[in-house]
């Protein structure tokens, strides 16, 4: 499973100061509630998603792909410009040289080529047996 993520802003300890959050109205409050309730259901379904593979002893099975820093334009699902893509570009380039997990050393681009022959040698081992 290839699980591919829209990203988020869900480093909310990096994102907003305490002198700031303390002059907030009702508004802004709701506003980075709902950002931290996507980010937690994104968080738990990767969590879920994750432990059922390693109880099957399948976690080479599950890769997610998620950037959880993004910042400014970035965040605006609704922001097709051109300079908005450019940095969505820069974000998945920047997002590849990271690593997977604080367990791992491997990168998102290793992962996602090692992801890619698994893909592909399963896809040749179902043609040969369908040939039969």
């Amino acid at each position: 499973l290839l699980s591919l993520g829209t990203g988020t802003t869900s480093e909310f300890d990096k994102t907003h100061t305490a002198e700031e959050t303390a002059k907030w109205g009702a508004l802004q409050w709701m506003l980075v509630i709902q950002q931290m309730t996507e980010a937690a259901s994104s968080y738990m379904t990767d969590y879920y998603l994750s432990t059922v593979f390693q109880a099957r002893h399948s976690q080479n099975n599950y890769l997610r792909v998620q950037e959880n820093a993004l910042t400014g334009t970035t965040t605006e699902m609704d922001d097709a410009s051109e300079a908005n893509m450019e940095l969505l570009v820069q974000v998945g380039e920047k997002l590849l040289k990271k690593p997977v997990s604080k367990d791992s050393p491997e990168t998102y681009e290793e992962a996602l080529k090692r992801f890619a022959k698994l893909l592909s040698d399963r896809k040749k081992l179902r043609a040969n047996k369908a040939s039969y």
